[in-house]
């Protein structure tokens, strides 16, 4: 089991986390694409009968890598909240109460398209909340997959996933760590979210994640 793999992008170690994630060592920095917090309780408003329970899952993981990892900083790449309806007393309150256990940690929330649409969160979670992109070391943090002219962008909103083909015709479709030239993709974070497929093109490099590993497919 390889709960996380280190590579080099830019002249800097990043570290692939099996749980979907990137630690970064030299910045004690934990990066989150895509959260998506409230999106089965947005899906419910609508009548949709979704499973509950995806926030505390959610925030249990966080609290296992934060846990795990030497954290001085939480960055969210876009997409904290799904919906308006995600703002639910339930939902928030969740979100209160795992925020005052981590009360001296510093969150940065750079705003994606469904923050845009679902509202910032309350100003008591404490995070601080900024427009794309956020330059840090030789990276452009960023939402969307978008080129930056100076600096390699690291960027969530895609959701990349690879399908593994099997012998007997067997397929499995894992999230996936898309590494570019100029964009590199983090899969999502959240439990209750869709993924895209991506290929295996030339100066791409794939990671997939799965069973508590992450390791190199292409």
């Amino acid at each position: 089991m390889t709960p996380h793999l280190p590579i080099e992008l830019e002249q800097t170690e990043l570290w692939l986390l099996a749980d979907k994630a990137i630690y970064w060592p030299e910045q004690q920095a934990l990066l989150i694409a895509d959260i998506h917090f409230g999106k089965a309780a947005a899906y419910r408003r609508l009548g949709q009968p979704v499973p509950h329970g995806t926030t505390q899952a959610n925030l249990q993981r966080l609290d296992d890598l934060l846990g795990r990892y030497r954290c001085r900083q939480l960055i969210f790449l876009g997409d904290f909240l799904h919906a308006p309806e995600s703002q639910t007393p339930a939902t928030l309150a969740q979100l209160h109460e795992w925020r005052e256990t981590h009360g001296d940690l510093p969150i940065t929330l750079i705003r994606g398209n469904h923050d845009k649409r679902a509202g910032d969160p309350p100003t008591t979670l404490g995070m601080t909340i900024v427009e794309e992109p956020l330059l840090l070391g030789p990276f452009a943090l960023q939402h969307e997959p978008e080129p930056h002219p100076s600096h390699h962008v690291l960027a969530g909103h895609l959701h990349p996933a690879f399908r593994l083909n099997g012998r007997g015709r067997q397929t499995l479709r894992l999230p996936c760590f898309c590494i570019g030239t100029r964009v590199s993709l983090l899969p999502a974070f959240g439990s209750f979210t869709g993924m895209m497929e991506v290929d295996a093109d030339p100066g791409r490099r794939l990671y997939v994640v799965g069973d508590g590993s992450v390791w190199q497919v292409a």
